[in-house]
Order: C-alpha cells, then structure tokens, then sequence
C-alpha cells in the first residue's frame, strides 16, 4: 500500500513537469513550420520544439527523482539503462505539430527494474492528461477511466498507425487493415500512438495494433491501458511491447480477436 502511495505522490509531481512541458508546446504551436523542421531519416521530423519539451522534462524529472535516467527520443542526455528511468516522449506527433493538426501529446512512463511503473500522455490541444500508476488505476484530468466493454470485433471502433520507416511488411499490414475495413465498424490513424494509447485507455477506441513503433512511442500509454482493465501485448501473445516493435492493446474482449486476425497475416 505504501508504495501505491508512493507512485501517486510522483505521479502528481511528473503530472506537473509534464504539464510545463505541454504548455510551452502549445504556445510554440504555429510558430515552427514542417518546411524549416530537421529530417532525421524518412518521414521522421524534429523541431526545435522537440529538444526544448525533452530539456523541459528531463530537468523536472531528474529533480523529482534524483539519481534516476532516461530514454529519451530526441537524446539531450545521456541515455542509461539503470533501475530507475524515466522513458520521454516530448512530443508524439511531430508531424502532426508541424503541419498544425491538433492531435499530439507528450508522453511519459518510469520504468523500475525492467517493469513500467508509472505512465502520463497529455493531449497538448485539448489539454486532457491521462495518468496511471501501478496499482492506482488510470485517470484522466482527476477521473477515473476504464477500457471499453465491446465484446464483439463487429461492434468495435479500433485504432492504428501507418508505417513510417518500417516497410518491409506493408502487405501484411494492408491486409490486416482490409479485413478490419470489413469487419469492425471503423479504423481510425491519429498520428500519435501515445494519444491512441490513452483513448483506447479511456474507452473512445476498443483496441489499438500497430508495427514499427519505438519504446518511448508506446511506454506511457501501455501503463495507462493496463491500469484500467484492459491488456497489453505484442502481435505474437507475449510481453516484448516495448522494445519488440510490435503491439495490440485494448479491452479484453478484443485484444485476442485482433491478436487472432494480424496472425493471419502477419
């Protein structure tokens, strides 16, 4: 119980520094265009706005949590693979950011000895911080939140990411995404996959499946999803989320009538 308590403690204060970092966001938000952003590889953007964001949060972290490390996806600081780390997404959803689509958050998870303890995702527009702790539940602005309920793929609304690097199985994935076109009642692609996290989370979305992802993309989000009631794995069943590059995550119902048709194809 007292380590329960502990987490929430630290949630509320990495809820905060997560918080500073969402409102420089938003106040940066327009001012950085796509054209003037550096490409990192292929379809992969970063401003400015990213590295300010992750000093942002490394400082307050750090300080909240002396002696702890990070991973990080921008690299401001050293990367550690100690007990303690912090896993920081500044911003998922550059491009979206860039382009002036209202859909990207920023993303925060503590990992303690190899297991995730702790996860934030705030919506930058919308302003809406979802939080969970292990053993806490999940919330969203001060609300309690749990995954859907939707028993059946027919009656599902399920969400995905598109391939941005990865493309040597696109055919599967447009195989996999055909058949969910015809037996959900719909697809959607918000372009953060922390943010699809969060809703599936909170219930707006039954489950989420996508490839290629990396472990700050999905490490706040996971904990968000299991903390209320649903379940978390990669595309073959097991536990490797996080750094295998492949997860399906939603109600309990769902998860294995998705995890079901990818391996059909996958």
């Amino acid at each position: 119980m007292r380590e329960t308590e502990d987490l929430r403690v630290l949630a509320e204060g990495a809820g905060a520094v997560v918080r500073r970092a969402a409102d420089y966001i938003r106040g940066a938000c327009g001012q950085v265009k796509a054209a003037s952003a550096e490409e990192k590889s292929h379809n992969s953007l970063v401003s400015v706005v990213d590295r300010t964001a992750e000093g942002i949060l490394t400082q307050g972290l750090g300080a909240l949590l002396p002696g702890s490390g990070f991973l990080t996806e921008e690299e401001t600081v050293a990367q550690s693979e100690q007990g303690l780390r912090w896993i920081i997404d500044p911003l998922d959803g550059t491009t979206n950011f860039l382009f002036g689509v209202p859909l990207f958050t920023v993303s925060v998870a503590l990992e303690r000895e190899g297991k995730l303890v702790l996860g934030i995702v705030h919506d930058v527009m919308a302003d809406e911080q979802f939080v969970a702790w292990q053993g806490g539940g999940a919330w969203c602005n001060g609300k309690p939140i749990r995954v859907s309920e939707t028993p059946e793929l027919a009656h599902s609304l399920l969400a995905t990411g598109f391939p941005y690097y990865d493309y040597g199985r696109t055919p599967a994935y447009l195989e996999v995404l055909g058949s969910f076109m015809r037996k959900t009642r719909g697809i959607r692609r918000l372009g953060s996959a922390a943010l699809d996290l969060a809703w599936t989370a909170c219930g707006r979305f039954d489950a989420f499946y996508e490839y290629g992802l990396h472990p700050w993309d999905v490490a706040g989000g996971t904990v968000l999803v299991r903390e209320a009631g649903g379940l978390v794995s990669d595309f073959d069943g097991g536990e490797d989320f996080l750094h295998g590059k492949t997860l399906i995550a939603g109600n309990r119902h769902i998860v294995p009538l998705v995890r079901l048709e990818i391996s059909e194809y996958f």
